[in-house]
């Protein structure tokens, strides 16, 4: 299971991998029009700096043309590093570029996913993480789960080296029923995911924990003042 943050605001980036298990960023160019860093390549690196080199990082194309795509990928990899995921829409373009990046054993993240047989195109091709737009689809009529279900079954049965990265959530059920589905890893905004711990039954749980424990020891006097 893997916890990914779809941000590139610095701040958000610097609490949510101290303070949750975070595999990863992702990015698009709707994302980065929400920071609007001067310096994208720059922005990208401080991005690495503080994830490190053990977390993936998923940087987006804009080119439409397969040989187009080629070349902004090897900007990516000469200006932040050879281990980013090139995120790459599986368009008819896409999936060319896709095949050629994974030929020469590049780090590749098929986006953009509306249909199960754009992912089994995405799968063939040889990506590394497949990403289903999960609140898109619904919103289309589609049923992501069961998008996600049929090709974690081609994955496991095909005995594929890739794995879905869910994607497009507006709400914390939707990323529960990504997982639920077969999901191995979610890439979710910073606020969402914070939800996890916005429950009042955590908190007065915790509450009263306290109480009790300072009736017996006294007012502010924890583990440590023993």
């Amino acid at each position: 299971m893997e916890f990914i943050l779809d941000t590139i605001d610095l701040e958000e980036i610097k609490d949510g991998v101290d303070h949750m298990p975070i595999t990863g960023i992702t990015s698009n160019p709707t994302i980065v029009k929400k920071t609007s860093p001067k310096d994208f390549f720059e922005h990208m690196r401080t991005i690495r700096k503080v994830i490190g080199r053990e977390r993936s990082l998923h940087i987006q194309l804009v080119a439409l043309k397969s040989e187009d795509m080629i070349k902004e990928a090897y900007r990516l990899f000469k200006e932040v590093d050879e281990d980013v995921y090139v995120k790459i829409p599986t368009t008819y373009e896409g999936v060319k570029a896709m095949k050629l990046l994974k030929e020469e054993g590049r780090n590749v993240t098929a986006t953009a996913v509306y249909t199960t047989m754009q992912a089994y195109m995405a799968l063939e091709a040889g990506a590394d993480y497949i990403a289903p737009y999960f609140n898109r689809i619904s919103n289309l009529g589609g049923n992501p789960t069961e998008l996600i279900a049929d090709v974690t079954t081609q994955i496991v049965e095909g005995g594929y080296d890739c794995k879905i990265l869910a994607a497009s959530f507006h709400a914390l059920g939707q990323v529960e029923a990504a997982f639920g589905a077969g999901a191995e890893s979610v890439t979710a905004p910073y606020e969402i995911l914070k939800t996890i711990f916005n429950n009042p039954n955590i908190s007065n749980a915790v509450d009263t924990f306290n109480k009790d424990w300072y009736s017996v020891y006294g007012e502010n006097k924890s583990i440590l003042d023993l």
